[in-house]
């Protein structure tokens, strides 16, 4: 039997995932079974306490077997399942996108159709575009007043510059000859941008999309981790400060799984408004 390349290649890659957790596992052994005994000394001085240390995978997998067992438990302000940490996460990224989404495809749109805007309005991106999300954090909570407010709003602003970009660029590159055959069969302003650039930008505005959302959720982690509460980026720094690098390795897993999960679901929208001229 010939396996396909997209078997060969999955097979490829648990035999990876299988070895790299094998080396860890038995790494972590080796580092405990070579510890020295201990002296007199160090044992009065306490230095035969116990010490944080890697865990092994084997510890990290009975970590989130426990977890993904019971996911939305809560028992407490600081203690909650890690199914309502990611939730609370992707609802402060989808408020943040969304919006930025709103004011960022019309803007776009507007760029892109209009040579006059984009010249007025370029130098202010080049200037806005470069500033890190994070930088803005201080000044949001100082103006909002409100942590919760003011991490949707570095999601905001962090989410918009790739789809305002992309955007433009695809309005912008879209061929003069089917513009102007719209206008020879006298569509308005509004159709010939639904039924004419819309459906031909559509691959690079989502293009744009995918790339937000890729960066909202890294930025998602690092602002929780500033404004504390919930999410899991304070669970991450919430575990960290409880010496569980168990649940801070677990957590990790996570995040890289949920962003996973967001750039599939873009890729799969990206396929759907494919444009074949």
């Amino acid at each position: 039997m010939t396996l396909t390349l997209n078997q060969r290649a999955a097979v490829l890659s648990v035999v990876l995932l299988l070895a790299g957790l094998l080396v860890w596992e038995v790494s972590i052994a080796a580092g405990g079974a070579g510890s020295a005994e201990l002296t007199e000394y160090e044992k009065l001085t306490g230095g035969g306490a116990p010490k944080a240390g890697v865990p092994p995978p084997s510890q990290v997998i009975a970590k989130a077997w426990a977890e993904l067992s019971d996911p939305f438990y809560d028992a407490g302000p600081n203690d909650k399942g890690i199914g309502i940490q990611i939730g609370y996460s992707i609802y402060r990224v989808l408020s943040g996108y969304l919006l930025a989404a709103l004011v960022a495809i019309p803007l776009g749109f507007l760029i892109g159709m209009s040579p006059v805007a984009w010249r007025a309005l370029n130098p202010f991106i080049q200037v806005l575009r470069p500033i890190s999300p994070l930088a803005w954090m201080p000044l949001a909570l100082f103006i909002i007043q409100d942590s919760e407010a003011s991490a949707i709003f570095v999601i905001f602003i962090c989410s918009i510059w790739p789809m305002l970009i992309n955007t433009a660029f695809g309005v912008a590159g879209v061929r003069a000859d089917w513009v102007n055959v719209a206008r020879t069969h006298e569509l308005g302003t509004l159709r010939t941008a639904f039924t004419v650039i819309l459906p031909a930008a559509a691959p690079t505005i989502v293009t744009g999309m995918r790339i937000s959302i890729g960066i909202a959720w890294l930025v998602i982690v690092a602002a929780e981790m500033l404004v504390g509460g919930t999410g899991i980026g304070y669970y991450v720094w919430n575990e960290w400060n409880n010496l569980d690098l168990t649940s801070v390795i677990f957590s990790i897993l996570m995040i890289g799984v949920v962003g996973m999960a967001l750039d599939a679901a873009f890729g799969v929208l990206q396929r759907a408004v494919a444009y074949a001229e």
